[in-house]
């Protein structure tokens, strides 16, 4: 019987086997578990560098010290913060956006909106991240200390379809700020836009902008965006993907003068490796003076995993990766010597046994989040999610805004969860998810006659997918393990046990499709139709992740 089983059943339980199992010590996830890690060990790494949805990352380094963040869409909190040593072992140590601003606009779920790529910088003695939301502009919000506090997001350019901004402080004081814009919102793209900033960046100094790279003007050009801003030997360089995110390549562009006009090279394509589209992301100097790049891959269904390239120079433009099949254009590295030796295997949190006063930094919910949503002080050692009344999620789970998942974390994973139903009213549903365009969930259905267990699928990937419901158990017990095992591919299935030893499939294997812009994501939720007399609950014993 597992540990926490035990706490749950505890009071029905002759005391000799109730000290047994207090005896027993809780699982872990050591590092040398988790599903996937890049350390191979022997001073090299693979790539993926991070096999997750840490998508447009933008990375610096300070000191001794590599600092990373990333987009994060509609979920809360956003712009994760991740630490390394050495580029390869990463952590994940905290948010820079507890919550969405303006917060009403994100009170119900936004998918594919929010935090879209963000810049990180060190400047002036702290940390910057600069971040658009293409619907409402770009905000800037800063930290003495990278862990935070970070200040409330200050509006800096408002306007649709401003995205992707990088700021750069020159040699003589200026500060600008260029960026690139969505179609979708501002009818324009394909074209980066350089304004003057005050060097505080509590404001713009040039309103307009203007344009100084044309992707429209450049022969097979399309999807120009993303730009990243440097200076160094004695040129401006934008680093800047095009050609979108699933095919394109990574583009470098240099002028000795701010304003232009700038020279033009693909640095880096897929070439001969099954690395597609490999582009946006950040140039990162090592303490020795080696460069590095980092950008993502696109996964579909994964989300846009990180990897890690070295990068070199001739005649003053960098060549990213290994040489490819075109002379002067890299290609993606699968394995590579580490930046730097030394230093542990560290992976991101995932599994979560529930035990302290905080959720694990993993974790996430799908709009802006309520304190009410959750225990962990009720039963100690049990996460509580109170069972919050979406009529809008009735026939579309996905709709829910209290549903609290984590990325995938590996190209193969187990997932395994106990969970118990409490005090619930007719209509509610609570289980474990696998949350994106079409999303699939196992867990318990309240209805007038009895508590079901249930399998329900929704498709196809569009906006708002059908969802169809089979009753696997009619009369089923309120409490449960679940599992999900997925395999590469991401196909998920599902299954349950009500001893943890002899699990039950409930379906054919599902394939899991991306999110809005995101790589699907796991986790749990519970919703009502409506507010009961008496408030129901989900109580999740722990959530453990694993290699299958």
């Amino acid at each position: 019987m597992d540990w926490k089983t035990c706490r749950i059943a505890g009071t029905l339980m002759i005391p000799l086997a109730l000290a047994a199992c207090q005896a027993t010590p809780p699982a872990t996830a050591p590092s040398e578990r988790a599903p996937w890690v890049a350390d191979l060990g022997d001073g090299r790494y693979q790539n993926p560098v991070l096999h997750a949805d840490y998508s447009d990352p933008d990375a610096i380094r300070v000191g001794d010290t590599y600092y990373m963040t990333a987009s994060s869409f509609n979920s809360t909190p956003g712009l994760p913060l991740l630490a390394s040593k050495d580029m390869v072992n990463w952590e994940l140590v905290g948010h820079a956006l507890p919550n969405l601003v303006p917060h009403e606009r994100y009170i119900e779920p936004r998918h594919g909106e929010g935090v879209w790529a963000p810049c990180l910088r060190f400047h002036d003695g702290k940390f910057w991240i600069f971040y658009p939301d293409p619907d409402v502009g770009i905000f800037v919000t800063t930290a003495k200390n990278f862990t935070g506090p970070w200040s409330e997001p200050h509006l800096l350019l408002p306007g649709k379809g401003i995205i992707d901004p990088t700021p750069l402080w020159d040699d003589d004081g200026k500060a600008y700020l260029l960026h690139a814009w969505a179609k979708s919102r501002a009818g324009i793209n394909n074209l980066l836009t350089l304004r003057s900033m005050a060097p505080d960046a509590s404001r713009l100094l040039d309103t307009e902008g203007h344009t100084i790279i044309d992707g429209n003007k450049i022969p097979g050009y399309r999807t120009l965006e993303g730009p990243k801003f440097y200076k160094a030997n004695g040129y401006y360089y934008v680093f800047a993907p095009a050609g979108g995110v699933e095919d394109g390549w990574q583009a470098v562009f240099r002028s000795r003068s701010i304003d232009g006009p700038y020279e033009l090279r693909t640095v880096m394509d897929q070439g001969k490796t099954p690395i597609n589209g490999p582009h946006q992301g950040a140039w990162v100097r090592a303490e020795d003076g080696s460069d590095w790049f980092l950008h993502f891959q696109d996964k579909n269904a994964y989300g846009r995993v990180v990897h890690l390239q070295p990068m070199r120079w001739t005649e003053d433009w960098p060549v990213i990766g290994e040489d490819g099949p075109n002379p002067g254009i890299g290609q993606p590295v699968l394995t590579h010597k580490k930046p730097v030796a030394g230093f542990p295997v560290k992976v991101p949190p995932t599994s979560d046994e529930f035990n302290g006063p905080k959720l694990g930094l993993q974790w996430q919910w799908n709009a802006n989040s309520d304190a009410r949503w959750y225990s962990l002080s009720e039963r100690p050692g049990v996460l509580r999610l109170h069972t919050q009344a979406t009529p809008q999620a009735a026939d579309f789970v996905r709709a829910a805004p209290a549903i609290l998942s984590q990325k995938l974390p590996a190209p193969a994973f187990v997932v395994d969860t106990h969970m118990q139903l409490n005090d619930a009213q007719v209509g509610d549903r609570a289980g474990l998810i696998l949350n994106a365009m079409q999303y699939a969930w196992l867990g318990l259905r309240k209805t007038a006659n009895a508590t079901e267990l249930v399998y329900t699928t929704c498709t196809p990937a569009v906006a708002r997918c059908k969802e169809s419901t089979k009753v696997v158990l009619p009369s089923a017990p309120s409490a449960l393990y679940l599992r999900m095992s997925m395999v590469d591919g991401a196909r998920a299935t599902f299954s349950y046990s009500t001893d943890n030893v002899n699990f039950t499939s409930v379906g054919e294997p599902f394939k899991s499709s991306k999110g809005r812009w995101v790589g699907a994501q796991v986790g749990l939720f519970s919703v009502g139709d409506k507010a009961g007399a008496k408030p129901s609950s989900l109580d999740v014993d722990y959530f453990r992740v694993s290699a299958p």
